[in-house]
């Protein structure tokens, strides 16, 4: 067995490691800003006199706007590269941090900020697929978690934005912000090179994702792993200080262990979906989901057993997300960074679906277990159609449990072929019709995962 080291290499090797670290990087810094209103609300609210539904408001403007861009800015990647794209996105970035800086004086001002700032969000399906792009088949999933653990930009946010507004006042907390951004630009320019894996299609055929039957499976997929933890995350520090009393200052030190795990897991899901499979990887972690959601609205007296629990069930939401997103490229393979956009979207636009489904839920029944078993039922109905769907992907387009089919690797071109062309369709063919060859079972009708 090949050593941790020797594994290392043969990763390091097989793509272009230095886009990879600046896409995680883009991603983490865009991550942090998508949330940095709702770091900052104690302070804009208490300078704004906000009411409660003018802070929900204020919070989710970048969240939704954030959600809607997704899609859009996969597409103007495929037009433009998912390099220049990511540039073009952190330049509105810079935009929008210095609005709040210099130009903020009413919610008026914040909400419109808000706008502008949630481009942040869209950078998700762009980071992934730069990332990844470069790396074949086989380490794709642990390269999309890698640039995925970018998520962990939102434990930034919480951690250290509201000391830095305390010291310097929230404006000046959008205008430090520019600096980080600023230099992940410039890294991106120096370090990234663009993947050889974008094909140029016309728009309408880009579009027929829209109704594809496998893309909305993944979606609904995301809208528990990511959809699940993006609307937790938001909700956590009413759910801390409503139900337990914790005090406002002290929340975010509770939801910042729940939320680092979902960031590390996400990595640890891609790589042990390379090993065994995404198919088979997600239908255990539905169970676990099923289960610690379940669990988690007996609403336990002590609140680090909730912490514990939602621990484990972000671990398992994390995971997930890295599980999904070693099947969408292989699905999806020239065409991946507008698939992970649309899928990201649907599953950030699900995140709002939870935070209501908890408020409504305590306001009906005095108890925030409804949110909690809206999850739950959620994620049987997710489980049934991966069921369903999960015998075709593995005699069509994946091996056995949702492992990568073995296909000639992208090694990284010099920069002056970065315009090289993309596994060609027939490569994934060959590749297909050896591997059912090779696993008789799949093409005699034995279940694949």
């Amino acid at each position: 067995m090949a050593s941790w080291g020797a594994r290392f290499k043969d990763f390091r090797d097989a793509g272009h490691l230095p886009t990879l670290i600046t896409a995680f990087l883009y991603f983490d810094f865009c991550f942090a800003i998508w949330v940095l209103n709702g770091a900052m609300a104690p302070f804009i609210s208490a300078e704004f006199g906000l009411n409660a539904a003018e802070k929900g408001f204020m919070v989710s403007v970048p969240v939704v706007a954030g959600a809607l861009m997704r899609f859009p800015l996969g597409l103007l990647s495929q037009y433009i590269g998912r390099k220049n794209a990511a540039q073009v996105e952190m330049g509105m970035i810079v935009v929008g941090l210095g609005i709040g800086c210099f130009f903020v004086d009413s919610l008026g001002g914040v909400i419109a900020m808000g706008v502008v700032l949630g481009v942040a969000g869209a950078s998700f399906g762009v980071a992934l697929s730069l990332g990844s792009g470069w790396y074949p088949p086989k380490y794709k999933g642990l390269a999309m978690g890698l640039a995925g653990a970018g998520n962990s930009g939102a434990v930034l946010a919480v951690l250290f934005a509201p000391p830095l507004a305390a010291a310097f006042g929230w404006r000046a907390v959008y205008g430090i912000a520019i600096i980080p951004m600023v230099i992940v630009m410039v890294l991106l320019q120096v370090f990234a090179k663009e993947p050889p894996d974008r094909e140029q299609k016309r728009l309408k055929d880009y579009l027929k994702i829209l109704v594809d039957r496998d893309a909305w499976v993944f979606n609904l997929m995301y809208m528990v792993t990511f959809g699940g933890y993006i609307g937790l995350t938001s909700f956590l520090p009413t759910l801390f200080h409503d139900q337990y009393g914790i005090p406002k200052e002290s929340v975010g030190q509770y939801a910042a262990v729940i939320i680092i795990m979902a960031s590390v897991l996400r990595i640890a899901g891609g790589y042990i979906a390379d090993k065994i499979g995404g198919v088979r990887l997600l239908n255990g972690l539905c169970f676990a989901i099923i289960g610690l959601t379940g669990i988690a609205a007996l609403m336990p007296a002590n609140p680090w057993v909730m912490v514990f629990i939602l621990v484990l069930c972000f671990s398992a939401m994390g995971a997930g997300n890295g599980a999904v997103f070693q099947l969408v490229p292989l699905r999806f393979t020239s065409s991946t960074a507008v698939a992970g956009s649309l899928i990201g979207e649907i599953g950030a636009l699900a995140g709002g679906f939870l935070p209501n489904a908890m408020g409504i839920g305590k306001q009906a029944t005095g108890s925030f277990s409804p949110g909690f078993l809206s999850g739950t039922l959620l994620t049987v109905f997710v489980f049934v159609a991966l069921s369903i769907v999960a015998k075709r992907w593995t005699t069509s387009w994946v091996g056995k449990g949702g492992r990568a089919l073995d296909v000639p690797a992208v090694s990284a071109a010099p920069s002056g072929a970065l315009n090289a062309s993309p596994i060609p369709a027939h490569a994934h063919a060959r590749a297909k019709a050896t591997t059912l060859a090779a696993q008789a079972p799949l093409a005699t009708g034995e279940p694949a995962a």
